[in-house]
């Protein structure tokens, strides 16, 4: 078995491969023709498309859902979408394609549909690779059946992650090892890979197991954007086992291809065409513990904070607002504002929705004044005999008019709904101090925890966030236990649990969980001071700037509305991974500490031959004993090992588009500030068993 993959000269995104390669997948694994105009999808050749049915389980259902719409499916001829484990009417002349896991509750539901001649012919796709074990099990229930001729393809896709921004993937969750595909099963949260590879209570074969999966994810990441990557980690922990685990992977499929004639089984047919090492990508895999604060931390960047302060999943954001009725908005590809707004700081967005209104009322007034009507939802009213050159061009420009008016909508209600959170968590204030955490002292920070607010008090996770973030940014053992004491008498005080307080602390006794955010890097910001050196009574005044916003928004708009917010805006700084980023991809920009760090990483190279590199400071089987060998870099892929960040991908995204390069964000997941903190809490209390 083996997938069907598109050859490109260009380098494109995560996302826009693994859109391409699905919608390949859809068409019976023939690839479709290059989009003719930009931001178009590929298409179908002349041919008129082959109308099926398409067969998902939960998790395809999650990748699908993630980069394409029902329309998009439609136009390579899925007529219909069904559950796997769901009643199905048989549709004996229509085509199926399946796209699922490679579970065995799927492999026998499948050779149930196949046993009861449920559809004409059989396409079988794999999100990863089918076992052995689980391939031997199809082929002898077709063979007991007489099945077997119903099958038209088997393949392995190599699709197991999600991507809901173009940089930005995450691994999908373990597949239920007893699934039934019933709503039970699925209710069933699994245990993360932070948990699993750092509570005590898991065993070396579970860490083991995870250590196995994630591998399988990363491996699948890496072989959709097609190029084979020089892979480095820290030494000592799980980011270098899943290193190793990756570099054999791709070696043994190296190896693979090499002695197949098909150029079906290489999975890497870009390299194919003469890459040179200076083009390769850089592949850098990182444990979550080299950097909490970033994912404790309280952003300022739009996503950030809708991931903070809202429902987000998949793309989908749910609002609950107090005067309104439950919604849901998708934030996919086709919001052009959230494509170019989502990494900016929150008043900047702001002041983008009020320029994007103040257009889109510009454009609808020209064309009420060209029509003569006075609204331009009665364009349909006019008399077509009278205007009709008017009228053509305003029905001509009337769709992309409504989709504007939509989307501005949507960001105003988002922007509505997160002032409120702004407002009542203080989150303004807690941002200002966190920016300049390394001038915080052990008495500013009580009292911020003990100050009165206009709002009311700072709630119990907000509270613990920024303790927990001081005490990752103060140096080791420079806080005193009477100090340690205080704060949490404190925290406990507000009935907040310290769980996560007492297992970061007992961690941190063992082993440092954080890189020193105060080092320089090269000749870019220096740390997480104050806004542009400014004072944080800059920030004061947020409140009044939201009520202006809020009262903006009942009225429906935005005019005039942010008159001197830049100096909201924070200062531009380099978070620890960023750093050790910059110091593998761009080493001339870099600091000498961030060289000393990634000098020290392993070195793995999956095309060369092994022990090439012994001698050379993180190389595999090296001695250290030589000057590790610095290179430049293009192109990246950063990958967490225990949950990917909105405040990291968002401070990265930045430095790539400030130095030229690109480069691609994930992790084993996508975490939320408060959903990180209860995995502390859990593991701080020992209740994960």
């Amino acid at each position: 078995m083996s997938a069907i993959r598109q050859t490109n000269t260009l380098s494109p995104t995560l996302q826009k491969a693994q859109t391409d390669a699905i919608l390949a997948l859809l068409n019976l694994n023939i690839p479709l023709e290059p989009p003719t105009g930009k931001g178009k999808q590929a298409t179908q050749s002349n041919n008129p498309p082959i109308w099926k049915i398409l067969v998902l389980d939960q998790l395809t259902k999650d990748v699908l859902a993630t980069v394409l719409r029902v329309q998009d499916i439609r136009d390579v001829g899925v007529t219909l979408h069904v559950q796997l484990h769901s009643t199905r009417p048989p549709l004996p002349d229509v085509p199926a394609v399946y796209f699922v896991a490679p579970t065995l509750a799927n492999i026998r539901r499948i050779a149930e549909d196949l046993r009861k001649s449920l559809y004409e012919s059989y396409h079988l796709n794999f999100v990863e690779p089918l076992s052995r074990a689980f391939l031997e099990e199809l082929a002898s229930s077709c063979a007991q059946d007489g099945t077997g001729e119903l099958i038209s393809q088997v393949l392995d896709q190599y699709l197991s992650f999600i991507a809901p921004s173009p940089s930005l993937f995450s691994l999908l969750p373990p597949s239920p090892a007893h699934s039934n595909g019933s709503q039970t099963d699925a209710a069933v949260t699994p245990r993360s890979t932070y948990t699993i590879l750092n509570s005590p209570s898991s065993t070396d074969q579970q860490i083991e197991d995870e250590i196995e999966r994630v591998a399988n994810g990363l491996f699948s990441a890496v072989v959709t954007m097609g190029h084979v990557p020089f892979i480095r980690a820290p030494r000592g922990n799980a980011a270098e086992m899943i290193a190793k685990k990756l570099d054999t992977k791709i070696r043994d499929a190296i190896l693979t291809a090499s002695r197949s004639p098909s150029s079906s089984s290489n999975l890497f047919v870009q390299d194919s065409t003469g890459l040179s090492n200076l083009q390769r990508p850089l592949l850098l895999i990182l444990d979550r513990n080299i950097d909490l604060v970033s994912v404790l931390s309280h952003g300022w960047t739009y996503q950030a904070l809708v991931s903070d302060c809202l429902d987000m999943k998949l793309n989908r954001v749910v609002v609950n607002s107090k005067d309104q009725p439950k919604r849901e908005y998708d934030l996919d590809s086709n919001d052009f504002f959230w494509q170019r707004n989502s990494a900016n700081p929150f008043p900047q967005v702001a002041e983008e929705i009020d320029s994007e209104l103040n257009k889109y009322k510009q454009d609808a007034a020209e064309i009420t004044r060209s029509t003569g009507v006075s609204n331009v939802n009665d364009i349909s009213q006019l008399d077509l005999s009278t205007n009709a050159a008017h009228l053509k061009t305003a029905i001509t420009q009337l769709p992309e008019l409504t989709a504007r008016k939509a989307t501005i909508d949507t960001h105003m209600n988002i922007a509505s709904a997160l002032l409120e959170q702004i407002k009542a968590r203080g989150l303004d204030e807690l941002f200002s101090l966190e920016e300049a955490i390394n001038k915080q002292t052990v008495a500013t920070i009580l009292e911020t925890l003990r100050a009165p607010r206009a709002d009311g008090a700072l709630n119990a996770l907000d509270k613990l966030r920024l303790v927990l973030v001081f005490f990752l940014s103060t140096p080791d053992n420079s806080i005193s236990r009477e100090d340690i004491n205080e704060l949490e008498k404190e925290l406990k005080g507000a009935d907040v649990d310290v769980s996560a307080f007492d297992y970061v602390r007992r961690t941190r006794e063992i082993s440092r969980m954080t890189i020193s955010t105060t080092a320089v890097s090269g000749t870019q910001t220096p740390n997480l001071g104050s806004v542009a050196g400014q004072s944080t009574d800059l920030f004061k005044g947020f409140s009044a700037f939201g009520n202006r916003l809020a009262g903006r928004l009942e009225g429906g708009a935005l005019e005039n509305l942010i008159s001197g917010v830049k100096n909201f805006l924070p200062t531009n700084k380099l978070l620890p991974v960023t750093r050790l980023v910059e110091a593998l991809m761009d080493s001339s920009s870099a600091s000498n500490q961030s060289l000393q760090e990634t000098d020290d990483f392993i070195f793995l190279d999956p095309r060369s031959l092994r022990h090439t590199h012994a001698g050379v400071p993180g190389a595999a089987g090296g001695s250290g004993s030589t000057k590790g060998k610095r290179m430049a870099f293009a192109e990246g892929m950063v990958f967490m090992v225990g949950g990917a960040g909105y405040v990291e991908y968002g401070n990265l995204e930045e430095w790539a588009g400030r130095t030229g390069k690109k480069v691609t964000y994930g992790g084993t997941d996508i975490v939320d500030p408060g959903g990180f903190v209860q995995t502390l809490q859990e593991l701080g209390a020992g209740a994960i068993n």
